[in-house]
C-alpha cells in the first residue's frame, strides 16, 4: 500500500477519533453466507468468494459495515461510536480502470437517542475530515421514497416488490408503470391465465422447477392481475416525489406540498426536517446544500434513510470521495431482531490524494 494513502488514512482515523469513534478491526476474510444475502446486487456480484473446508463459504471484505454492526449487535454497547481502516477488495469484471483493492476509512455511529442529530454528527464529521478539499457534497432520504410506496393503495406483495426494487431504478419504473396500466401484460401471459387447466396439454415436464412451483407462480400473477391498478393520483404523487431536487430548504418546501396529498410521508418529512437543524447547528450550510429524493437508489441496499455523498468538485471523474448513509433495518437482521438506530459513512483515502492532484 502506497505510504502516502496510509499516512493519508492515520489522519483521517485521528480526526474521526477526535470526533468520539473507538478505532476497531474487522477480519479480512468473513463468513459469506449472510453478508452475501444483505449486500446489493453490484457489491454482490464483485465479492471474493471462496470454499473454505472447515468454515465453508468465505469471503474477503468487499465493506467494513456488516462486520461492524455483527461486532456492535454482539457487544451491545449502547451508544458507541466506532472508526476503522483497512483494505477492501471488489472483483472488476468490466471495468478494468476501477481498483479491486482500495483502502477504506470509516466512521459508525450507533444511537437511538436522537437519529437526526446522530446523522448530522456522521455527515458533519465527514465533511470536517475532508475540509480542506474543495468537494460537492450531495445528499438524499431513501426513508421518503420508502414510507411512500409502503402507503400506497394496493396490494402488499405489490408494495413489497416496489420496495425490494427501490435500488433498481429501471425495474423500479418498470413495475409502477405495470401496476399502474401504463403497459399492458403480454398476450402469452393473459392467455395463460385465462385457461382453467393452465397444464392441459403441456406434455412432459421440462426445466428445473415442479409443476407445483409453476402453479405456486401463476396463483401469484392471476392474483396480481384480479388487484385494482394503483391510481393516476397517487402514481403522480411518486412521480413528483421523485423528481424533487433542490437545494435543502426548497426541497423541504416540495416535500411538505407533497405531503398534504400524500400524509403518509408525513414523518419522514418531519425527521428531514429535524435532521437540517442539526446540521445547521454543526456549522452545515444547507441553504447550499443539495437534496435529491433519488440519491442513494444505486448504492448499498441496506441503506433506509438518510444518504449522502461527497464528490471532487474539480475532478468529476473520480468516484465518490465518500459515502455514507442510515441503516436502521440492518441491525434488526444482524441483531436477531434486536434492532439500534445506526448510520455511518466511509472515506476513501487514495481518492483524497487524487482529487488533490498527489496520487
Amino acid at each position: 500500500m502506497n505510504a502516502a494513502i496510509k499516512d493519508e488514512a492515520q489522519r483521517l482515523t485521528q480526526a474521526f477519533v477526535a470526533a468520539g469513534a473507538l478505532p476497531v478491526e474487522t477480519d479480512i476474510l468473513l463468513p459469506a453466507d449472510t453478508l452475501l444475502d444483505l449486500y446489493g446486487e453490484d457489491i454482490r456480484s464483485r465479492a471474493y468468494v471462496t470454499a473454505d473446508p472447515l468454515h465453508g463459504e468465505m469471503m474477503l471484505r468487499p465493506d467494513f459495515t456488516l462486520p461492524v454492526v455483527q461486532m456492535h449487535m454482539v457487544s451491545r454497547a449502547d451508544p458507541a461510536r466506532y472508526t476503522y481502516a483497512g483494505p477492501v477488495f471488489r472483483k472488476q469484471d468490466y471495468d478494468e480502470t476501477r481498483a479491486n483493492e482500495f483502502m477504506q476509512v470509516g466512521f459508525e455511529v450507533f444511537d437511538g437517542r436522537n437519529p437526526a442529530a446522530a446523522d448530522a454528527d456522521v455527515f458533519a464529521a465527514i465533511a470536517g475530515a475532508l475540509g480542506g478539499l474543495d468537494v460537492r457534497a450531495a445528499t438524499g432520504d431513501l426513508g421518503i421514497l420508502m414510507a411512500a410506496v409502503r402507503g400506497l393503495r394496493t396490494s402488499d406483495a405489490r408494495k413489497a416488490a416496489l420496495v425490494r426494487h427501490i435500488w433498481r431504478p429501471r425495474r423500479f419504473r418498470a413495475l409502477l408503470d405495470r401496476y399502474g396500466a401504463r403497459s399492458q401484460p403480454p398476450q402469452s401471459r393473459v392467455a395463460l391465465l385465462a385457461k382453467d387447466d393452465p397444464f392441459a396439454g403441456a406434455g412432459t415436464d421440462i426445466g428445473l422447477r415442479s409443476r407445483a412451483e409453476v402453479q405456486a407462480r401463476i396463483d401469484v400473477l392471476r392474483e396480481d392481475a384480479a388487484t385494482p391498478p394503483i391510481s393516476s393520483e397517487e402514481l403522480g404523487l411518486i412521480d413528483a416525489l421523485l423528481d424533487v431536487r433542490e437545494t435543502s430548504p426548497h426541497a423541504l418546501s416540495a416535500l411538505r406540498d407533497i405531503a398534504v396529498d400524500m400524509p403518509v410521508i408525513g414523518t419522514a418529512v418531519a425527521t428531514f426536517s429535524a435532521r437540517l437543524d442539526a446540521l445547521e447547528a454543526r456549522g452545515v450550510d444547507v441553504e447550499t446544500l443539495d437534496f435529491e429524493a433519488s440519491f442513494g437508489r444505486t448504492t448499498l441496499e441496506y441503506y433506509d434513510g438518510f444518504v449522502f455523498g461527497f464528490y471532487a468538485a474539480q475532478r468529476p471523474e473520480l468516484p465518490p470521495l465518500a459515502t455514507g448513509g442510515r441503516y436502521d433495518a440492518l441491525t434488526a437482521v444482524l441483531g436477531q431482531g434486536r434492532a439500534v438506530p445506526a448510520i455511518g459513512g466511509v472515506v476513501r483515502p487514495d481518492l483524497c490524494l487524487a482529487a488533490q492532484g498527489e496520487l
